[in-house]
């Protein structure tokens, strides 16, 4: 009964040489799928906890043995969606980026996008209130930097191009982790406020209000506090005189 539910998303496309080679890989593919699928949905409704794999594979409509084929358990079932919905929310916020010209424009689009994101159900319960503590926070923090912290390097890349800084890769790279820092701070505190629409008006003003400044800086060309002082060959102090 499980395999003639999850066969009929199966093509029937043979390969040349290989009898059944690719139904069995197109099986395969969609028995992981629906069981992705499925949890998705139980993890964003229910919680990690209140989710038992009994529920999942009943709702993908295979075995427990199907899942294990795929999953070594319930923790790696969960990694597996918490990467499919990290990598959908960073595809919407670098869609958000595609095309914007003005490095301010770009920011604040990014940010927005963000924004949206996490505020949404599925992204609050699945990423910032389940993530930390089933993955842990070093393997949460690793899935997390791999998904969105491209665009945090793009967004930095953009602004602080806009000056007439002349900044190594270190230092880019420095600015753009305390803006992921600060990011992902924020994120928290929009998807766990009372009122997640409020909270994100006020992530969205301060951000803006510092955006602004440091697009203040690049206008008046004001040097960047690192590269003050950098005749000075000795490493001493200048002299205030």
């Amino acid at each position: 009964m499980a395999k003639a539910s999850v066969s009929k998303l199966v093509p029937k496309v043979p390969v040349p040489g290989v009898p059944g080679a690719s139904r069995r890989a197109a099986y395969s593919a969609s028995t992981k799928r629906a069981l992705v699928d499925v949890a998705e949905q139980l993890f964003a409704e229910k919680g990690y906890a209140a989710t038992s794999l009994d529920a999942i594979v009943s709702g993908a409509r295979v075995t427990k043995g199907a899942l294990y084929h795929h999953f070594s358990g319930k923790q790696a079932l969960f990694e597996s969606v918490f990467e499919r919905v990290e990598q959908e929310a960073a595809k919407r916020i670098q869609k958000s980026l595609r095309g914007q010209k003005d490095p301010w424009r770009k920011a604040t689009e990014g940010l927005r996008a963000f924004l949206d994101v996490v505020q949404e159900p599925p992204y609050r319960r699945i990423v910032i209130q389940d993530g930390p503590a089933v993955l842990g926070y070093e393997r949460y923090r690793e899935q997390e930097e791999r998904s969105t912290f491209a665009n945090i390097v793009e967004i930095v890349r953009a602004t602080l191009d806009a000056g007439s800084w002349d900044l190594d890769e270190d230092m880019l790279q420095t600015f753009a982790r305390i803006f992921f820092g600060a990011m992902s701070s924020a994120g928290e505190s929009v998807a766990t406020a009372a009122d997640p629409e409020a909270a994100a008006r006020r992530v969205e003003g301060a951000i803006g209000f510092l955006l602004a400044g440091v697009q203040s800086l690049v206008e008046q060309g004001v040097a960047m506090p690192s590269t003050l002082d950098e005749d000075d060959e000795d490493g001493e102090a200048a002299d205030p005189e």
